[in-house]
């Protein structure tokens, strides 16, 4: 009775707040989980499903555990909550130290990439979900005993946490990670947790002594979110996408060449004095291939991702106008343009996905250049069958199609797949790649050419930086993996192009 007595001294508007707040946290921490986690292991769908598995399951037995203690007296109850919201604010202020220091041995020491990204989340946002999946079930009890209508109560608490965690979930995605990024939103989110403690201590008439020890907490709690954000940065720039590094590669200072970092690939690689050498074998293809079939300067190209715009660079320098760029991060723009010394004058620049800008666009282009292919993050909705046939339409009658593609030789699956997607648009479709045999279990670079008819050459030479000679595949060759592998076109309603890919971590 006494419990019941004190309970109705709280307000429910105080209680639906803090359910608001906690709930809206929560979420804000598992959206933060996929961008730290990002630099490590990339950003992929299996990263995002094991996010949520750990953070769902966090979330469950925080909320078990919640259960246990919401049937103590309401104050007790209340007491207890506070000091899961300080043990929330210190595992959620030091997720960023835990990622740190466990980050490179976990990822070297476990051969498969989905255990090391299921490990890593686990490690750094299981302990911040269970903590913060405790206060539900305990405010939803006392707003219930608060009140004399305690069904309306109890869905006033459970719109509550829902109304919490689309905030949570927008708040990170629009303002918290664009606006002051992973670590400091940690610490922000350390701080309303630490608020939601004092607020549970003051409600569950917490003794003199209890404060002293809850603000050494809380104390610990700040002491922890401050030195991580003491840390030097992962990243150079975090932008709304990517975590973007800078690398150095040349120690002559007379002579820079430096290598982009998106998120934990290398994405490029970029020489101030030679814009027209390539680098990597993708690049060196894609610039070499559309010129070798053009066979002039006066064409017209469109370009699915800029990344360090290493062959609109070249190609500007070589005096093909008519550029235009499809580059959905203006972040990338900003470092390609002050790190990668590509001039924007030379090229139109859209911000915004690729498919989205070419739907939008009623020009013809004489080639369309694919380099958004990357690792296990695949962009799916690039390599379907509506994609492609979006590609076509957009096409000069004599135009190309050149994408690049990465996959392992033992395996091949993604590259029939796409191959036999392209088929079913284009007459002809040719797969290239360096010169000379495969290693077994190599992760393979290919530029597939789509367009109306085939190259009137086989082979071709160029720098990457050294000289390298490509060659493409026989078409026999591709019918008999293409028979092999059955391979079905992709489409945008299935498409499941990582998983064709396989699991193995590549740079590309």
């Amino acid at each position: 009775m006494k419990a019941q007595e004190a309970s109705t001294l709280i307000p429910l508007w105080l209680l639906i707040l803090l359910q608001v707040g906690i709930s809206a946290s929560s979420l804000i921490v598992e959206i933060v989980a996929g961008r730290m986690i990002a630099p490590y292991v990339g950003m992929s769908l299996y990263t995002w499903t094991a996010i949520i598995a750990v953070v769902l399951a966090g979330f469950s037995v925080g909320h078990w555990w919640g259960g246990r203690i919401a049937s103590l007296p309401t104050e007790l109850a209340l007491r207890k909550t506070g000091w899961t919201m300080i043990a929330a604010a210190c595992t959620t202020a030091g997720a960023t130290l835990l990622l740190r220091t466990f980050a490179g041995p976990v990822v070297e020491g476990m051969n498969h990439p989905l255990a090391a990204i299921t490990t890593l989340s686990a490690l750094a946002f299981f302990l911040p979900s269970l903590f913060a999946g405790v206060p539900a079930p305990i405010l939803t009890v006392a707003a219930m005993r608060n009140s004399n209508r305690s069904e309306q109560a109890l869905g006033a608490m459970f719109a509550a946490g829902a109304i919490g965690a689309i905030a949570g979930t927008l708040f990170a995605g629009f303002v918290f990670v664009p606006w002051i990024g992973s670590v400091m939103t940690l610490l922000v989110i350390t701080v309303v947790y630490a608020i939601a403690a004092l607020i549970c201590f003051w409600l569950g008439k917490v003794p003199s002594r209890g404060y002293v020890t809850s603000i050494s907490g809380v104390g610990l709690a700040f002491a922890i979110g401050f030195w991580a954000l003491s840390l030097p940065s992962v990243c150079d720039r975090e932008s709304s996408y990517y975590c973007i590094r800078t690398v150095a590669l040349s120690e002559n200072s007379e002579d820079p060449v430096n290598l982009m970092v998106v998120d934990h690939l290398a994405h490029g690689i970029s020489a101030r004095d030679a814009p027209r050498v390539m680098f990597t074998e993708h690049a060196a293809m894609l610039d070499a291939l559309p010129r070798m079939r053009m066979g002039r300067t006066d064409f017209t190209s469109f370009h699915i991702g800029g990344g360090t715009y290493s062959v609109p660079r070249a190609w500007a320098d070589r005096g093909i106008k008519d550029i235009t760029i499809s580059e959905i991060d203006p972040e990338v723009t900003e470092i390609a343009v002050g790190n990668f010394w590509f001039d924007p004058a030379t090229a139109t620049i859209l911000h915004r996905d690729a498919r989205v800008a070419l739907r939008r666009s009623a020009q013809q282009f004489d080639v369309i250049v694919g380099d958004a292919f990357t690792d296990i993050a695949a962009p799916e909705h690039l390599v379907t069958l509506e994609f492609f046939e979006l590609v076509a339409s957009r096409l000069s009658a004599d135009g190309i199609f050149a994408m690049n593609l990465i996959d392992n030789v033992d395996r091949l699956d993604a590259l029939a797949a796409v191959v036999v997607t392209l088929r079913d648009v284009f007459p002809s479709v040719e797969v290239w790649t360096a010169e000379g045999p495969p290693q077994p279990g190599e992760r393979r670079v290919f530029v597939l050419l789509a367009s109306a008819s085939d190259s009137a050459v086989s082979t071709i030479e160029t720098r990457t930086p050294d000289l390298t000679r490509f060659q493409v595949l026989a078409n026999a060759f591709i019918n008999s993996i293409l028979r092999q592998k059955n391979a079905q076109i992709l489409t945008d309603d299935h498409a499941p192009l990582a998983y064709l890919m396989g699991f193995d971590p590549a740079v590309d």
